[in-house]
């Protein structure tokens, strides 16, 4: 039992490094916004289908934004709901995008056509789930495009996830791994080659974008924002990735337990292919790390070991440690994390789901359309 204990402690010892070395840092929008060196167009596009329920806050927020965007462009993407009336009710113009075909999937669409309908000279594209938490949310991202990105590229946020309903929890690991998995966070920086872009809030100049042939040139793409950054890279391109913590947020999947999964389903199959090997290998040490950590508590449990309490310990660093990397994403409740083992088979079983769906069923579904993948 004791040689048992000491490779298990050895190896849970390599997981926690590697939970801290695959988020490293996460970068914020800069602040001193005062310094933009001028005040560009910005047309901010929000690809919307049967989003009533969601979009509202996000375009309050930008009615209260103290640099106001030049344009809000909501592309209704052939939406079942009222959608569209209540985006023309809150100031923002609405285009329809009744049909997708010609090989394309997912929102890229809708995106492609409100990137046509622009006028701007700056492109923010965002979901209609996220939304700018302070007044001068819109003034920080735009001042860290221009002093941190150089106006050039891409410049993408991943917003940080409020959660308000116990089942919300689930995701947990799912944030964690969606920020370790672009490469770009961990301790080898610029070292290791970035997934892509992050989805629900990419900026880009309007010039850059169709140069590249924006979302049109990865129509095909059910990962769109991961294809969109690569595409940039191909062209010469940097893409830059931060975590939006303080300046924008989403609330994922609030309709229940289903949404959720079929959200993580659609996402991670796909996703899983575009992490760097190194951080995949952290990913995965780290993940057993915290299946370790239970099975060393459960066999003292059992055999009444004399590692009972070291066991203990163990478990609660490990829990320490998630919720700690948890909080880094969203506004998780330490409570949950009690149970962290919950958390991690939830995230295993919908990850094995997402491979069986991409892999041999070859389709997910997503917003009521079956994706071919």
């Amino acid at each position: 039992m004791n040689v048992l204990w000491n490779i298990g402690l050895i190896v849970a010892g390599l997981g926690g490094i590697s939970g801290f070395l695959m988020l490293w840092k996460i970068p914020r929008a800069v602040e001193g916004a005062s310094t933009l060196r001028e005040s560009p167009r910005i047309s901010i596009i929000i690809p919307a289908r049967n989003e009533e329920g969601r979009i509202v806050p996000l375009l309050q927020s930008l009615q209260a934004q103290n640099f106001k965007p030049y344009e809000v462009i909501v592309v209704d993407d052939d939406s079942s709901d009222r959608t569209a009336v209540i985006a023309r009710s809150n100031g923002a113009t609405v285009i329809p995008n009744p049909k997708i075909d010609n090989g394309w999937i997912g929102k890229s669409s809708a995106c492609w056509e409100g990137a046509k309908a622009a006028t701007g000279e700056w492109l923010l594209f965002l979901d209609a789930d996220t939304r700018l938490v302070r007044e001068d949310s819109l003034r920080r991202i735009a001042a860290t495009f221009s002093l941190a990105a150089g106006e050039f590229g891409i410049l993408s946020f991943q917003p940080y996830h409020t959660v308000r309903q116990g089942y919300e929890h689930l995701s947990a690991l799912f944030n964690i791994i969606v920020m370790a998995g672009m490469n770009v966070f961990s301790v080898f920086d610029d070292r290791v080659r970035g997934a892509g872009s992050f989805g629900p809030c990419i900026l880009t100049r309007r010039e850059t974008y169709f140069e590249t042939g924006g979302h049109a040139a990865v129509k095909d793409a059910v990962m769109d924002d991961l294809a969109l950054g690569e595409r940039y890279r191909q062209a010469g391109y940097p893409v830059r990735c931060f975590g939006g913590r303080g300046c924008i947020d989403f609330r994922m999947y609030p309709e229940g337990l289903r949404q959720l999964v079929e959200g993580w389903t659609k996402s991670f199959g796909t996703a899983s292919k575009s992490t760097h090997p190194l951080i995949m290998a952290m990913i995965v040490l780290w993940i057993a790390a915290g299946f370790l950590t239970t099975l060393l508590l459960a066999g003292a449990l059992l055999l009444a070991a004399d590692s009972f309490w070291g066991s203990i310990a163990v478990y609660f660093a490990y829990m320490l440690q998630l919720f700690w990397l948890a909080r880094r994403t969203g506004n998780f409740r330490f409570v949950y994390f009690l149970f962290y083992p919950v958390l991690l088979l939830f995230f295993c079983v919908v990850h094995v789901w997402s491979l069986y769906l991409g892999k041999v069923r070859r389709s997910v579904r997503w917003r009521g359309r079956n994706i071919k993948v």
